[in-house]
């Protein structure tokens, strides 16, 4: 499947070569401008809504240090509400589409996604016992070492002998998945209604509660993994060919492997211990890249970023404005990643890469 590029990507027949690479150039260019104009739509979202002018006078003013002929709750809601709302979710896009590239890169199969080896129950549980068990515990601290630990279990349950076969990952991955959700069902067994209602709901996925300080708790770790990711992805082409290929040119293969695990689980547990579990966007985008671009980590990494920022923050768009009440942004991942997974599963053979 993801052995040839789409039609945008192809020269077709009797097209002079230096205008395919042109038009390749240019498509390549739009995908990694495309936050831009996310971005400036998102902001102009909302039940104040501002024009580019209104909103370049508000941004200056605050620069500057003046005051606008605007009243000043459009300053309020620009710069504490609809602003790391808009960062957030393009943080959290970025994360998961990056993480899921990488997965099905080492993985080698477009069904992969970041929550494949646990992380989404160990997040979950994790944030259940700091809503419920233990309150003084910070709910993104939960989330994010229970997610930490459920992938870090995974990757010791499948080493053997210093390696780790991709097989033996998954399913120690599905193991670590059904302990944590019978852990969480055993807490949501016990708690009261209320606590029931908040576990329930931050499983659903939202950034409603998107915040500053939400923002600046992930965006460090996220900016990490996402360094390493970016900066050995060509050695993710080496991997996805296959262990024996990889092996066969000298690659350490358990290092790389363990790195790439280690960093894609990073991004992803970051986002997901604040803003909840957003399912399908790790699926979706690389896939949608890979269709478009080709296989290609080198180019696929940082468009898989680009991509996801601009899918989830307009897709957050729809989840804020589009109903009369505002709908869990993991709702509607969900729902548009179905029929794309589908496609998928059966458009993909049982070894993976077509």
């Amino acid at each position: 499947m993801y052995g040839s590029l789409s039609r945008w990507a192809k020269a077709p027949d009797g097209l002079c070569l230096s205008r395919f690479f042109w038009r390749r150039r240019a498509l390549l260019v739009l995908f990694l401008l495309l936050p831009l104009p996310a971005f400036l739509l998102s902001m102009n979202v909302g039940t104040y809504p501002l024009s580019t002018t209104q909103l370049a006078e508000i941004v200056a003013a605050r620069l500057m240090g003046h005051d606008t002929d605007l009243p000043q709750v459009y300053d309020t809601v620009i710069f504490n509400i609809r602003l790391p709302r808009i960062l957030l979710a393009m943080l959290v896009g970025a994360a998961l589409s990056i993480s899921g590239a990488t997965l099905q890169g080492i993985f080698r199969n477009p069904l992969v996604s970041p929550f494949i080896l646990g992380l989404s129950s160990g997040a979950a549980f994790g944030a259940a016992l700091a809503i419920a068990v233990f309150p003084q515990l910070p709910l993104q601290v939960g989330a994010f070492a229970f997610s930490m630990l459920a992938v870090g279990s995974a990757y010791l349950m499948a080493k053997r002998k210093g390696e780790v076969p991709v097989i033996s990952l998954v399913l120690a991955g599905v193991v670590v998945s059904s302990v944590f959700g019978a852990l969480l069902a055993i807490v949501q067994f016990a708690v009261d209604e209320r606590s029931l209602q908040s576990i329930v709901y931050w499983n659903m996925g939202t950034l409603s509660t998107a915040s500053w300080s939400k923002f600046y708790q992930a965006a460090p770790w996220v900016l990490i993994g996402c360094v390493v990711l970016l900066a050995l992805r060509w050695r993710l082409n080496v991997l996805a060919l296959g262990e024996e290929e990889a092996r066969s040119v000298g690659m350490n293969l358990e290092l790389y492997k363990f790195l790439f695990i280690v960093s894609s689980t990073l991004v992803a547990s970051a986002v997901v211990s604040v803003a909840g579990i957003i399912g399908l966007v790790g699926l979706i985008i690389p896939h949608m890249v890979r269709m478009v671009f080709g296989p290609d980590h080198r180019i696929l990494l940082p468009l898989s970023v680009t991509m996801g920022a601009s899918f989830l923050v307009l897709v957050d768009d729809v989840a804020r404005a589009a109903f009369s009440f505002e709908m869990p942004v993991g709702i509607i991942t969900t729902l548009l990643g179905a029929p794309v997974f589908i496609y998928l599963l059966r458009k993909t053979r049982a070894g993976g890469w077509e």
